[in-house]
């Protein structure tokens, strides 16, 4: 058999690489659903903390990968988007939580939802990525856009802030209910089920909240995109480091969300630093042209990039200590 084919490439790198990656991505998700939790069970917070590091460390394993086989700024560029990606992934946290609020989705039921819908993110990642990276290799001036909007968007964040979405009012989550049959009830992990119309009395075909819960989730997740994606091109064009930055970045978000959910409070200063970095990798661009550089310098993008998330983390951490914690005697 003729393998030359896997060699060619596609969208700037060979296809074997492309498909290593998308057979790497489905053997860890069949590990986590096949092995880990062929269960639906509540995931607990120290459980949520030990898969979470186990997937940072593989999407960090990559990235060292990458540093090897595609170069040093490749690698910073990986990390950079990687670093990017997971902090703009915490305002899915917030999200997320009040979608299963809204719909109250059982615990116990939250792992399936969230795999789910990572599966649905891959793919729309996918198809807005080869977007992405079709309009700026056809149109350069399409990166002085999406970095002038990151500018935006960070100034926005800054100084306006952002208001907590109303899922009662959610136009999506109406046309379901005005559409379709919905249950107001759950029925254990399935997404549809089959009962009586109240109407007829034949037997339909039902949505349940679970399944609505996820549709809801998944359209949040583009609207995300709309600020992560750009936010990677503006770090690097190069489309497999896009892709493969952005989705080692989402995979662990589902492992992280049971941690997080129940401490998003004490990252209440993240917001600020996100904005700030979403301003400093839009401005790079216009930068680097000012300066005369091809490009702006990795090893500096991350620098800055690291420095400023981990200043909102740590700031965060401090300040919303419980005061009760500074009183207490020391030994105590």
């Amino acid at each position: 058999m003729d393998f030359a084919f896997l060699f060619a490439d596609w969208l700037g790198k060979p296809i074997w690489m492309w498909a290593s990656f998308i057979s790497l991505v489905i053997a860890i998700l069949a590990f986590d659903l096949g092995i880990l939790h062929k269960e639906n069970k509540e995931i607990e917070v120290s459980d949520s903390l030990k898969l979470s590091a186990l997937y940072i460390t593989l999407g960090l394993a990559f990235g060292g990968w990458v540093w090897w086989y595609l170069g040093s700024e490749a690698g910073l560029n990986y990390l950079t988007g990687f670093v990017v990606e997971k902090t703009l992934a915490l305002d899915n946290v917030f999200v997320i939580a009040l979608i299963f609020s809204f719909f109250a989705v059982p615990r116990v039921y939250q792992h399936r939802v969230l795999f789910w819908g990572i599966l649905g993110v891959i793919v729309l990642r996918a198809i807005m990525i080869g977007l992405g990276a079709a309009l700026v290799s056809e149109f350069g001036w399409v990166l002085y856009l999406f970095a002038a909007f990151l500018i935006f968007t960070g100034i926005k964040m800054l100084f306006v802030g952002d208001q907590e979405p109303d899922i009662a009012k959610n136009p999506l989550v109406n046309f379901m209910r005005r559409r379709f049959n919905v249950t107001d009830e759950h029925h254990g992990e399935n997404f549809f089920v089959k009962k009586p119309h109240p109407k007829t009395g034949k037997l339909v075909w039902f949505m349940t909240p679970l399944f609505m819960a996820l549709v809801v989730i998944e359209v949040a997740d583009v609207i995300f995109a709309v600020d992560s994606v750009p936010a990677i091109f503006a770090i690097t064009t190069d489309p497999f480091i896009v892709y493969t930055s952005n989705i080692f970045a989402i995979l662990g978000l589902r492992a992280l969300y049971f941690a997080l959910a129940a401490m998003i409070h004490r990252f209440h200063y993240l917001k600020p630093a996100l904005a700030i970095v979403l301003v400093f990798i839009g401005s790079k661009v216009f930068v680097a042209d000012l300066m005369g550089l091809e490009k702006f310098p990795a090893a500096i993008s991350l620098g800055v990039t690291f420095a400023i998330i981990a200043a909102g983390v740590i700031w965060s951490l401090i300040k919303t200590r419980k005061p009760e914690t500074l009183e207490r005697p020391v030994g105590e």
